[in-house]
């Protein structure tokens, strides 16, 4: 673990208790003078906090310094139409290491209508993935109720679609469409027709996820 998640980092001192208390203290077993590193995942500091006093069901800590440590060179959106939460979820950390700044979920033709995102969930795991890594800021998560409403929010997106006679140019891209499993409907590929298309050199067919992930490795790594 690279950094502990605590939303009052930044702040000269403050109290921990609850879940903080008891993974910090009881689990970790941090006694007193016990220096540990913190962020808040938004402003890209690494903060280093004392704690100065702990009780049975409290700890202060104290701010001694703080490091502009932010690890965020590149920048991809990723519009992603649903699939299974549970296959998004087993993605959700790796495509957060790779550095994905922002991913829109997009409720295309051939998403599942049933299917049913926590916010809340994936905001912990993305969490936990930022502590394992050591990225400082957390990614963005937002969504769309069509791929029309996307395309107008985001004109400049390019898509990635398994067409002959495309290529993989990726230094201009900044924000990534990404099919669900059965790609684009007939409907959607003609929003699609005046934007860029991206594909891979493989005859494979790819699931999304797979998709989603290779695809911002070429671009961010």
């Amino acid at each position: 673990m690279q950094f502990l998640y605590i939303k009052e980092s930044g702040q000269d001192s403050f109290i921990l208790e609850g879940e903080q208390f008891a993974h910090i203290i009881k689990a970790r077993r941090e006694k007193e003078g016990s220096v540990i590193a913190t962020r808040n995942l938004l402003d890209g500091f690494l903060y280093s906090y004392k704690i100065t006093e702990i009780t049975k069901r409290t700890a202060t800590l104290q701010l001694i310094s703080k490091e502009a440590k932010s690890a965020t060179a590149k920048e991809l959106h990723l519009g992603w139409c649903v699939i299974d939460p549970k296959n998004i979820e087993k993605s959700l950390p790796m495509l957060n290491q790779i550095g994905v700044t922002k991913i829109t979920f997009i409720i295309c033709k051939y998403s599942q209508k049933n299917f049913k995102i926590s916010t809340e969930r994936l905001e912990k795991i993305l969490i936990n993935s930022c502590e394992q890594s050591g990225r400082a800021t957390l990614m963005q998560i937002d969504f769309c109720s069509s791929l029309k409403e996307f395309l107008q929010l985001y004109p400049e997106s390019a898509a990635l679609d398994f067409e002959p006679n495309t290529t993989f140019e990726n230094e201009n891209i900044k924000t990534l469409l990404i099919g669900c499993e059965g790609g684009f409907s007939p409907d959607e590929r003609e929003l699609l027709k005046s934007k860029k298309i991206i594909s891979f050199k493989s005859d494979a067919i790819l699931r999304s996820e797979t998709a989603a992930i290779s695809a911002s490795s070429k671009i961010l790594l």
